[in-house]
């Protein structure tokens, strides 16, 4: 099948810290105060960027991600949800060239752009440099081929010193220049351990995003950029047909008693959430019941499933630790054979304890044993793929994932061997029964259907049980 390519423009960086999240947003918001439809994306497995991209979009971001699904895996993503936008904005990950083991391109920004053909925007942090940009952007372009990078935005330069390098770089680079965003320390998003605190946590979040959209207004050529993404947009095969629509839940449309109903844990601890993983799971007949673990003193009513996802449940341990009745009903409801899924943060809450960052440990919900506890680094960093054990009884084949954690467990489970790309590093992990699969990995579904399908599978023999049930009482 063969539609229109999606408008699209992908904003990278040299390196972490060069402004991509600012002016993102920035632009974001710029082009739907004009009153377009936008699109957004995230690069890389990221849960915090999209929800700032969420902050001013009113609407959700959906990440692309090439190590967990694939270059064809992320076309189709950017295509799904792209394709009734006027324009679809992607923020890259690190540096543009920055891959897998630091050593490779595989799963970078660039391989995103590379993967999607969009044109791509880098932003440059001029602070301390001038001349200099021109040799770091022709670095940049010439590295590859086909750089795919088309213009740049100069971040942290005063107007005077913009106008000069603008004419400097036009006239010895094959890049054009669409504006400056000036230094704004007004406007800097604060951090944690984790990358940028929640939108949510900081009060200034909303206001900064309005004299961003402003700034941007002023000083980008946002209608220059938006014809650079319309004039790159053509054919483009991608295997879908044309009129294929969202499925959200079609079981439940059509026969509302075949619906599996899942628990979804979702609030301010339990955030870190793929929506591409949620919009899969409802596609396969599951209807998702949000419930807070920090409010709701029971679960919810009727349920063949549970959803305990990650977050930052240690900034909110002690309130987690005294529902005590929710603590109880889900260890019951996991001993008892519920279905559950439990990653990184929801896995910490099932255990026995968790520490808090000064060292007092809480009670937590006891389904597992062991206990958590801070550490001053990043644990098992990056992407890994599991292999060797079972999903919901069923063997599983190579399952790409990430790591991404300064926590650690006292018994982190052996039911998986996980392997580094391009390393030696192994261990084990995973907790894994046939109604169980719980640990630190994040997964992506649409690289590893088999664990959204042994999920679905293990609820829909729940769902059969509790009708049983029903019936012959």
């Amino acid at each position: 099948m063969r539609r229109m390519q999606v408008p699209g423009i992908l904003i990278a960086g040299m390196s972490s810290g060069a402004g991509k999240t600012m002016v993102t947003c920035g632009l974001m918001k710029a082009w739907k105060d004009k009153g377009m439809r936008v699109s957004a994306f995230k690069c890389g497995p990221d849960y915090i960027d999209p929800m700032f991209h969420r902050e001013v979009l009113g609407c959700e971001s959906f990440n692309l991600d090439t190590f967990l699904w694939g270059r064809e895996g992320v076309k189709k993503v950017f295509h799904r949800y792209g394709r009734n936008s006027d324009l679809a904005v992607v923020e890259g990950v690190m540096g543009y060239y920055d891959g897998l083991a630091g050593i490779s391109t595989r799963a970078s920004t660039y391989e995103v752009a590379d993967s999607i053909g969009v044109p791509v925007v880098l932003v440059v942090d001029c602070k301390g440099a001038s001349v200099s940009a021109a040799a770091w952007i022709q670095g940049m372009m010439e590295y590859r081929k086909d750089s795919h990078i088309k213009g740049v935005i100069l971040n942290r330069v005063s107007p005077m010193l913009y106008r000069r390098m603008k004419e400097l770089l036009e006239e010895q680079l094959p890049v054009k220049v669409y504006g400056y965003v000036p230094d704004m320390e007004e406007c800097t998003l604060k951090s944690r351990y984790l990358g940028l605190k929640l939108p949510y946590e900081e009060a200034r979040s909303r206001r900064i995003l309005e004299i961003l959209g402003r700034q941007i207004e002023r000083t980008v050529d946002i209608d220059g950029l938006l014809r650079l993404a319309q004039d790159t947009a053509g054919l483009e095969n991608t295997g879908e047909p044309e009129n294929m629509v969202e499925t959200r839940c079609k079981v439940q449309k059509e026969k509302p008693s075949a619906c599996l109903r899942v628990a979804l844990a979702r609030d301010e601890a339990f955030c870190f959430l793929y929506e591409d993983n949620l919009k899969l799971l409802e596609e396969k007949g599951v209807c998702l019941i949000p419930f807070s673990p920090l409010k709701d003193t029971h679960l919810p009513e009727h349920i063949d499933g549970l959803l305990l996802y990650g977050g930052y449940p240690e900034l909110y341990a002690e309130a987690l630790s005294e529902n005590q009745r929710l603590r109880r009903e889900i260890r019951d409801a996991v001993a008892g054979g519920l279905p559950c899924m439990a990653e990184c943060g929801g896995f910490m809450y099932l255990q026995e304890s968790m520490e808090d960052q000064t060292g007092k440990s809480y009670p937590m919900v006891g389904a597992l044993e062991g206990k958590s506890f801070y550490t001053p680094s990043l644990k098992r960093f990056g992407y890994v793929t599991l292999s060797g054990g079972q999903v919901f009884g069923q063997k599983a084949g190579k399952i790409p994932a990430h790591e991404f954690h300064y926590y650690d467990s006292s018994i982190c489970g052996d039911a998986f061997c996980a392997e580094k790309p391009l390393s030696e590093q192994r261990w084990e992990c995973m907790v894994s029964t046939d109604t169980l699969f719980a640990g630190y990995p994040h997964i992506c579904y649409r690289g590893a259907m088999e664990v959204a399908d042994g999920f679905v599978s293990a609820c829909r023999k729940e769902k059969q049980r509790r009708d049983r049930c029903q019936r012959e009482n």
